[in-house]
């Protein structure tokens, strides 16, 4: 439970009410929670967490020299954890918004085992496929789970709005357009009278789409698992052509604090995983 000097109204620090486990051996502060968790969770699959926390092996052991995640709201590092210590059968009972933060973190702290389970989630999940395009754009997920949203978009009726291109980039509104000209182009060959892109056949569209948007040479495992994954962009359309091997690392664990405990001048509040990190940092 939260507490809060009355004087002040200075929120203190507190003990998350699910993931504080008495046998827990590493101790993290996030905003103003205490979680006491396994480590081993995070040094058997993550670079980023074993290359830091092999640095000092010893600390956040205790609330007192709890190690400080940053750039993340106690929400969301709880949702994050979710996924361990939750049985299977429970996994369909988050929503999109819940995996999406699981999506987020694991791309960033470089969990792949959760990545490919947080995608494998968003695929049972019924999305807007504007919105559906735009996120996977923008985690670099293999595109040809899209192919679904990229037929709605060539069959609807109507063209994208300017909200909706700005959401899915130039790159996938030029190819949704020359798809569905492709598209007419083949139903006026099968000689149809006034044909419509409702008139194309199934698979022939599906063979445009993948053709245009080169699905049948996108490495499925390698997107999917995030392989060279790195801090997810804004627009993935355009910065997505830039030299891989530029490695992105990040700060996302501070020095153990020592007294911890204390009463701490930052509000305790909820929210979305908010973007501190900038480009380039190297605190790793």
């Amino acid at each position: 439970m939260q507490t809060a000097d009355s004087r002040t109204g200075v929120s203190r620090v507190q003990h998350h009410p699910e993931f504080y486990f008495a046998d827990g051996n590493i101790t993290f502060l996030v905003e103003n929670t205490f979680f006491r968790v396994h480590r081993s969770f995070f040094e058997r699959e993550s670079e980023v967490f074993i290359r830091k926390l092999a640095q000092v092996a010893q600390d956040g052991i205790s609330d007192d020299s709890a190690f400080q995640v940053e750039d993340v709201t106690s929400d969301d590092f709880a949702t994050f954890l979710w996924v361990w210590y939750s049985p299977n059968y429970r996994l369909d009972r988050k929503s999109s918004d819940n995996w999406l933060v699981i999506l987020e973190l694991s791309t960033r702290w470089q969990f792949l085992e959760m990545r490919e389970l947080a995608i494998d989630q968003l695929q049972n999940l019924k999305m807007d496929p504007v919105e559906k395009i735009s996120i996977y754009n923008k985690y670099e997920i293999d595109r040809s789970l899209l192919l679904p949203e990229y037929k709605h978009l060539c069959t609807r009726e109507g063209r994208m709005s300017i909200e909706e291109g700005e959401k899915v980039g130039l790159f996938t509104v030029l190819a949704i357009h020359q798809a569905r000209e492709r598209a007419m182009i083949s139903a006026v060959a099968e000689e149809c009278r006034s044909p419509t892109l409702a008139d194309v056949d199934d698979e022939k569209l599906e063979e445009i789409l993948k053709d245009i948007f080169n699905l049948n040479q996108y490495s499925t495992t390698a997107s999917r698992r995030g392989a060279d994954i790195h801090a997810p962009s804004g627009d993935t359309d355009s910065q997505s052509v830039q030299a891989q091997g530029q490695s992105n690392v990040f700060p996302i664990v501070g020095t153990p604090r020592s007294g911890a405990n204390r009463t701490t001048n930052r509000p305790f509040g909820t929210g979305r995983v908010r973007r501190g990190f900038h480009q380039g940092e190297s605190d790793i």
